[in-house]
């Protein structure tokens, strides 16, 4: 057949001319584009005053945000009692609507079962915080109780010399009344994860300690917090701080963090900075704490 009875027929060399003619119509459409993406600079004018500014306006952010946080968990946190109310029958279910948890109220309930006679025994109560008990303060109410007659003899027992628990050996707590073997043992083991008790009512986070042992312990102690052993949170290690049952892994992170960001801890109040220590975990940390 003839290229010439073809009408539509393209030779190989007009076919050859038209891809090249393609190919150069792309590289000159392209290239420039390419280049500028390559070659071309932006330069940012941005003065000391504008960097001061936009820091400034950052941290004022932050400040604001982290307020508005710490004010919203504050508000939500505990709440008012709805009415007036005897803190001796007061229940699990009403403690928590209060804003405690199941482990604080559990502690609590075993100091109502026998029973508080004032606020001022209500404060001593461990897991009551300030701020708790600046809301419910003003709604509690006491029944009025017949005043205990002491014979001579109770007397002479009062008087009896009590045992200080932070210098005590396993054998001189054996030698209390009502206590064993097993409640030594376990007293003692708490004492030196805590460092040594600030107060009476934490012989109640001794495990298996029973509010019955408890009674019968409590006259027979008193407590030196002049032995407790302190920890110094400019130079203990991550795990000696971890040791200790008030603090945990996150917190223990947070603050030595917080000490490599500043070098070290000028005051020990400083830690509540940190957004993991809570009043609480830092009411209770305060006796054991120093720089």
């Amino acid at each position: 057949m003839k290229q010439d009875d073809e009408p539509l027929y393209v030779s190989k060399r007009n076919r050859r001319g038209v891809v090249a003619l393609i190919v150069v119509a792309v590289i000159i459409v392209f290239i420039p584009r390419f280049a500028q993406l390559f070659n071309s600079e932006v330069e940012l004018d941005v003065s000391t005053e504008d960097v001061k500014a936009f820091e400034k306006a950052k941290k004022n952010f932050q400040n604001k945000k982290r307020n508005y946080y710490t004010k919203y968990e504050k508000k939500k946190r505990f709440s008012v009692p709805p009415k007036k109310f005897n803190p001796n029958e007061y229940s699990a279910e009403d403690w928590m609507n209060l804003g405690l948890s199941k482990k604080q109220v559990a502690v609590l309930l075993k100091f109502t079962k026998n029973g508080i006679r004032s606020n001022e025994d209500l404060k001593r109560i461990f897991v009551i915080s300030d701020e708790l008990y600046a809301l419910i303060k003003d709604s509690t109410y006491y029944p009025e109780r017949p005043k205990t007659e002491y014979t001579p003899k109770v007397v002479e027992e009062m008087k009896v010399k009590k045992l200080e628990i932070n210098a005590a050996s396993i054998e001189d707590l054996e030698n209390l009344k009502g206590i064993g073997p097993f409640f030594a043992k376990q007293l003692i083991k708490y004492r030196d994860r805590l460092g040594g008790f600030a107060s009476k009512e934490q012989i109640l986070e001794v495990w298996k300690m029973t509010i019955e042992t408890y009674d019968k312990l409590i006259p027979q102690i008193e407590i030196d917090k002049s032995k407790i052993r302190k920890l110094k949170i400019n130079e203990l290690t991550p795990e000696e701080l971890k040791n200790h049952p008030y603090l945990n892994w996150n917190q223990v992170n947070s603050i030595i963090k917080m000490r490599m960001q500043r070098g070290k801890f000028n005051a020990i109040d400083e830690i509540q900075e940190s957004k993991l220590i809570d009043a609480e975990t830092f009411e209770k940390l305060i006796p054991y704490l120093s720089l």
